[in-house]
């Protein structure tokens, strides 16, 4: 198991390798020069444009620009926000908590709901349950986040005054942004959940297991859930990235502080630096849970361990 954990921890460094790469050469596709942003506010001749850009080596031609990008990102250095002056590395730590936790949340939810749903639709298949369930699973795949969460803070917060509509803290704060951000991935775990049991549930071993006359719940549990949700692991690995990245609009949506509102702060501003920064943080958090995920699969399926 080593060995394979060993093997996908090293076949990470190419992807991280392109997505440094990709992160650093946005700076220089997106329209509009940061030299010129940062002395927006100064009135300036061209040679003081010029000084400015050679101070912050932005003459330097790119591979040397992006090989001292790259030294500087390990040292954990991620240049300095235009817009607030402060280095960007701190502007993200101060932020990514708020991020994580909701992150985290949504996953939570998702994960259990999302499980939850799947197995009763399974064991219940053909029925009213079964239909409710991959209804609910429906509704969370077509609706949008924005719309589900406007709605909520009107149900919750406007109308019944359950939990507060925006900004952040203690728990109730956070319980509408996870319900709406984890309900899509939710429905698409409840989706693989069904699919994954109804195969799982016809196998030998779960016929040999009733036959012992384990109970159902035992057989469900202990036989069925665990193989099942061996295909589903991989959908855990992607929605959490795909959750890192929603947390866009629902931070902008409640209101809530986070990376995600910060990064579309910047791009209003123009802050290059603060854009590429979070860029590349959601790109290291997204690597590193598809690496949890393979280690995951490692302990799981033992044909992947000894294989």
């Amino acid at each position: 198991m080593y060995a394979y954990i060993a093997r996908r921890m090293l076949a990470t460094v190419p992807v991280l390798f392109g997505v440094s790469l990709l992160v650093f050469m946005m700076l220089h596709l997106v329209p509009g020069d940061p030299v010129k942003i940062m002395l927006s506010e100064f009135q300036t001749n061209p040679e003081q444009i010029k000084t400015l850009r050679a101070q912050l080596h932005l003459d330097d031609p790119l591979p040397v620009q992006y090989g001292r990008f790259v030294w500087n990102a390990l040292q954990g250095d991620l240049g300095y926000s235009i817009r607030l002056k402060q280095p960007v590395t701190g502007i993200i730590m101060d932020n990514l908590p708020a991020t994580l936790e909701l992150t985290v949340a949504g996953l939570l939810f998702s994960a259990i709901f999302g499980t939850t749903l799947g197995v009763l639709a399974a064991i219940k298949q053909h029925s009213w349950l079964d239909a409710l369930s991959m209804g609910v699973a429906l509704i969370g795949v077509a609706m949008p986040s924005f719309w589900l969460g406007l709605l909520l803070i009107f149900a919750f917060s406007l109308r019944f005054q359950i939990f507060p509509a925006t900004g952040g803290g203690d728990l109730k704060h956070l319980v509408l942004p996870a319900l709406t951000l984890g309900l899509s991935a939710a429905a698409i775990i409840a989706r693989l959940t069904r699919s994954s049991m109804l195969e799982v549930m016809h196998n030998e071993y779960v016929t040999t297991a009733r036959a012992k006359g384990l109970r159902e719940f035992h057989v469900v549990v202990r036989h069925a859930l665990r193989n099942a949700l061996i295909p589903v692991i991989t959908i855990f690995g992607l929605q959490f990235g795909q959750l890192l990245a929603g947390t866009v609009v629902i931070e902008t949506v409640f209101g809530r502080p986070g990376i995600g509102r910060l990064i579309v702060d910047a791009i209003l501003a123009k802050d290059f630096p603060v854009v590429q920064g979070v860029v590349l943080i959601v790109a290291v958090g997204y690597v590193i849970a598809n690496l949890l995920v393979d280690m995951a699969y490692a302990v799981l399926d033992p044909r992947i361990r000894y294989g």
